[in-house]
C-alpha cells in the first residue's frame, strides 16, 4: 500500500509530464481550428462536418454546351483574329475572355419558339447523349408556360392546351437519365401580378407531375430575396407540388448577392418542408444595384459548383447565361440575344 504523500508525489509528476503535452495539444488545436474566412459561396448556416451529405449532385460536373451563344461568339472572335491568315495568330484579349466564358457551364434554355413540340425531345436526347459521353450533367431550363413573363420583355410561351404536351415531350426524353431541370423561371412569382394564380399553380403542378416519373433533379423557380416575401413564395411552391421535387431555384436571371440569396433560401426551405435549392450566380459578383434588366456595373459570380456542406444549398449554377440580354432595356437587344458588350463588361468587372 502506498502512502498519501507518495500518491501526491506521483500525481504531481504525472501532471508535470502532462502539461507540455496539453500545451502542445492546445497549439495544434489552435492551428487546426483557426476558422478560414468564409467565401461568398459558402456563407450561410453552419454545417456539421460529420453529417451525411444529402446532395444528389455530389461528385458531378456540369455540361458545357458547345453550341452556346458564348461558344459561337468565341469562335467568331477567333476567326476575326485570324483575319484570313494562313499562319496561326495569337488570340486577342477579347477572344481569350470569350473562350473562358464559353468553357464555363451554363444552363440550356428550352423555349418552344426555338424548340417546338415536334423537335424538343430530339434536342434534349442529343444533349443528354453528349453530356453522358463527357461524364457531365446538363442543366436545362424549361421556359414555355402560357402567358410567359406576363406579357413583358420575355413574353411568349404556349397555349394552355399545347403546354402539357410540350412538357411531356421533354420529360419523355429523360426516361431513366439524370439531369438538372429548372422549371419555369418567374412563373409562380409573377402569378399575382398576372392575376392568374390558380391557373398558374395548376400548370406548374401539372409539369411537376409529368417530371415525377423521371430521374431529373427538378427545382421549381422560387423568385429571389427582393421579390415576394418568403411566406408568400412558399405558399405558391407548396401548392405547386414542391414536395414532389428536389426543391427550388433562386436569383434566376437576377443579380442579388449569394449572401442574401442563401439567407432567403434557408428561410424558404424551412417553409417548404426543408426543401433544397440552387442559386443563380452567373451575374451576381457585385450584387444588385436594384435594377433587374441589363443593369450596368455588374460582374460574373462564382463559377458553377456543387455545394457539399450538408446544408440545403445544393449548387451554385449559371442559370441565365452571362452575355445574353435581359431584354430591350438599358441599351440591350431582345431577351436571350447575345450582347457582347454586356459579356465583356461582366467579365472585366469580375477581374477576368
Amino acid at each position: 500500500m502506498t502512502s498519501k504523500g507518495s500518491r501526491i508525489g506521483v500525481a504531481i509528476a504525472i501532471v508535470a509530464l502532462t502539461l507540455p503535452i496539453v500545451a502542445l495539444g492546445v497549439v495544434f488545436t489552435g492551428i487546426v481550428s483557426t476558422p478560414v474566412p468564409a467565401s461568398e459561396s459558402t456563407s450561410g448556416s453552419e454545417s456539421d462536418p460529420g453529417a451525411p451529405i444529402d446532395n444528389p449532385l455530389q461528385g458531378q460536373t456540369f455540361y458545357v454546351d458547345p453550341e452556346s451563344l458564348a461558344a459561337k461568339a468565341a469562335a467568331a472572335s477567333a476567326a476575326a483574329d485570324q483575319g484570313g491568315s494562313d499562319s496561326t495568330v495569337a488570340p486577342s484579349a477579347q477572344t481569350e475572355v470569350l473562350d473562358k466564358l464559353a468553357a464555363t457551364p451554363a444552363a440550356i434554355w428550352l423555349v418552344p419558339e426555338r424548340y417546338p413540340t415536334a423537335t424538343v425531345a430530339a434536342t434534349v436526347t442529343a444533349t443528354l447523349d453528349a453530356a453522358a459521353a463527357s461524364d457531365e450533367t446538363p442543366v436545362f431550363v424549361v421556359y414555355g408556360v402560357p402567358n410567359r413573363d406576363c406579357g413583358n420583355l420575355s413574353s411568349g410561351g404556349l397555349t394552355a392546351a399545347e403546354y402539357p404536351l410540350w412538357v411531356a415531350e421533354i420529360a419523355g426524353a429523360f426516361a431513366d437519365r439524370s439531369a438538372i431541370v429548372i422549371l419555369e423561371p418567374d412563373a409562380l412569382a409573377l402569378a399575382t401580378q398576372c392575376g392568374n394564380v390558380d391557373e398558374r399553380v395548376d400548370q406548374i403542378k401539372g409539369s411537376v407531375d409529368t417530371f415525377s416519373s423521371t430521374q431529373a433533379v427538378v427545382y421549381l423557380d422560387g423568385g429571389h430575396s427582393t421579390w415576394l416575401p418568403a411566406t408568400q413564395m412558399a405558399d405558391l411552391l407548396n401548392r405547386a407540388g414542391i414536395a414532389e421535387t428536389r426543391g427550388f431555384a433562386t436569383n434566376v436571371s437576377n443579380y442579388n448577392s449569394t449572401v442574401k440569396e442563401r439567407a432567403y433560401g434557408e428561410k424558404l426551405s424551412s417553409l417548404t418542408g426543408d426543401s433544397h435549392y440552387v442559386i443563380d450566380t452567373g451575374r451576381n459578383g457585385k450584387g444588385s444595384n436594384g435594377e433587374w434588366c441589363n443593369p450596368s456595373g455588374r460582374a460574373l459570380g462564382v463559377a458553377p459548383t456543387v455545394v457539399t456542406d450538408a446544408g440545403h444549398l445544393d449548387a451554385e449554377l449559371w442559370v441565365k447565361p452571362p452575355g445574353e440580354s435581359d431584354g430591350t432595356c438599358n441599351g440591350g437587344p431582345d431577351a436571350g440575344t447575345w450582347w457582347p458588350e454586356s459579356a465583356l463588361e461582366l467579365a472585366a468587372n469580375a477581374g477576368w
